[in-house]
């Protein structure tokens, strides 16, 4: 299974490096590709590493301004020339979506995700890495949006909300039919 994983390239407290370190060594082992930003730095180069020393595939896309930070070891680096183009790219090249802690980018790739799969642009899995907390606010105004008809399509329908790796890539085979 492809997974692209959206989150941040900052570089972060072990409360998010460790957790993201784990769920990198389950999709490696899960013999999964890791599909990604394509960045070696922070907590991107955390998870590509954690994929890679565990056996997994990396599919890199990075965007013009951004390349000089690709990896270079990928199997697959793709170099978009703007970021809407790179957000195309990431949910073409992927069959299930994991988005992990970030900042506005990574918010902002989560939304369109989110808003592609309403429309019926795609009916890949998505998931909610809620690392230590970290997306509780979000997950609480995405309620709201339900609770009072701003969504068409019920939440569940939507997105998972996982509260670990083991749980978001449990949710990830089970619903791509894998194992």
């Amino acid at each position: 299974m492809n997974i692209c994983v959206f989150l941040s390239a900052a570089e972060l407290d072990e409360r998010y490096t460790r957790p993201a370190r784990e769920f990198a060594e389950l999709i490696g082992r899960g013999g999964h590709t890791l599909v990604w930003g394509g960045s070696d730095v922070g907590l991107m180069k955390v998870v590509a590493d954690g994929v890679a020393e565990t056996g997994g595939r990396l599919v890199g896309v990075s965007v013009d301004f951004l390349s000089a930070a690709a990896r270079a070891e990928a199997h697959e680096m793709v170099v978009a020339s703007d970021l809407a183009e790179r957000k195309a790219l990431l949910l073409a090249k992927s069959d299930a979506v994991v988005v992990m802690v970030g900042g506005t980018g990574t918010l902002d790739e989560a939304t369109e995700i989110l808003e592609l799969k309403k429309h019926g642009k795609h009916v890949k899995p998505v998931v909610l890495l809620n690392t230590a907390g970290f997306y509780d606010g979000l997950k609480q105004q995405f309620l709201r949006m339900e609770e009072e008809g701003f969504l068409p399509v019920p939440l569940s329908d939507l997105v998972f909300f996982a509260e670990d790796g083991v749980a978001a890539l449990a949710f990830l085979e089970e619903s791509m039919g894998v194992r």
